[in-house]
């Protein structure tokens, strides 16, 4: 029987990754991702959900704040969105975990790297193949770093590809990647059979925990909720700004004297050109790889209504 919960709804992410009662899957969670030199040995939690707390403050932030044994910090969130700047406001709240470890006149010295990593349900890199991208402050002119301190990483599940290898032959990377994407609809004893290890079987128990207990489930389901309002709303803003565009654009090029024939192709046009950018919003949305508008161009209308009507399908089987 399927898990039925999906670890990218930030409610369930924060109980996965962020809780006291679960380190052990924390720490192998980011050595995983970081793979350090020095790895994760034990993490105390910066801000979890105590006793179980449902208050809307505790539930409006639901990012993972962390610390290592050598004082290393670490922010760990989950976007099924893109926000607009999302790496500026990622480099903001990793600069801000840096600089809040030390007070006024207290030494330099003190301070300890401060690490992000952002998982996304989206594609925010489409240029690259790559699922883990890492970022850190470099020279420009020789392959010098100029400090490890901050660094950024961004995990893309659209791009992680199971195809042709087995799931034995994953890093633990991939295994946690696999695990994010595919445990809403997998069976919880498979998954723990395939994964393999104790701390994925642990993660695999945390989501079988809220499926099971009515509390949590019912506070699952209402972020779920949530999120699909906010995407509903981002679509519903998006689709208003390119009908407003597509209205001011027809303003401007209506010229007195134009032949009816070509008044009508033009409208034609503009259609197509609203169902071209309603395409590119379902295939972000599903965290498919976005058609360039002249690609699109190049397709008949019937093949245009044909494609929207099959990514708004999935859309609302993904939703049930």
């Amino acid at each position: 029987m399927a898990l039925g919960i999906d670890p990218t709804v930030d409610f369930a992410f924060k109980l996965l990754l962020g809780s006291p009662e679960h380190p052990r899957v924390t720490i192998h969670f980011l050595n995983a991702v970081l793979d350090f030199s020095e790895p994760v040995t034990e993490v105390e939690f910066l801000n979890p959900i105590l006793g179980r707390e449902r208050s809307e403050d505790k539930l409006a932030i639901l990012d993972v704040l962390a610390r290592d044994a050598t004082g290393r910090q670490f922010n760990i969130e989950m976007q099924t969105t893109l926000p607009t700047h999302l790496p500026r406001r990622l480099t903001y709240y990793n600069c801000l975990n840096y600089v809040r470890q030390i007070s006024a006149g207290e030494r330099y010295l003190r301070l300890r790297p401060a690490l992000s990593i952002c998982v996304l349900s989206r594609t925010l890199f489409g240029e690259f193949d790559e699922a883990h991208l890492s970022f850190r402050l470099r020279c420009d002119q020789q392959p010098l770093v100029f400090t490890n301190d901050l660094e950024f990483h961004t995990l893309e599940l659209p791009k992680f590809r199971s195809e042709g290898r087995t799931i034995a032959q994953f890093s633990r990377l991939e295994k946690w990647l696999y695990l994010l994407k595919n445990a809403r609809d997998a069976d919880a004893e498979e998954l723990v059979h395939v994964l393999d290890e104790p701390e994925y079987t642990e993660a695999v128990e945390i989501l079988n925990m809220i499926s099971k207990t009515p509390e949590d489930r019912q506070f699952y389901e209402a972020r779920m909720k949530f999120l699909h309002d906010q995407e509903a709303r981002l679509i519903a803003a998006r689709e208003e700004g390119l009908q407003t565009g597509i209205l001011q654009g027809r303003e401007q090029g209506i010229e007195a004297g134009r032949q009816e024939g070509r008044q009508e192709g033009r409208n034609e046009g503009q259609r197509q050109g609203l169902i071209a950018g309603r395409i590119q919003m379902l295939q972000e949305l599903l965290g498919d790889a976005v058609s360039s508008m002249d690609d699109l161009g190049n397709r008949s209308a019937a093949d245009l209504s044909l494609l929207q009507d099959r990514l708004q399908e999935r859309l609302r089987n993904r939703d049930s």
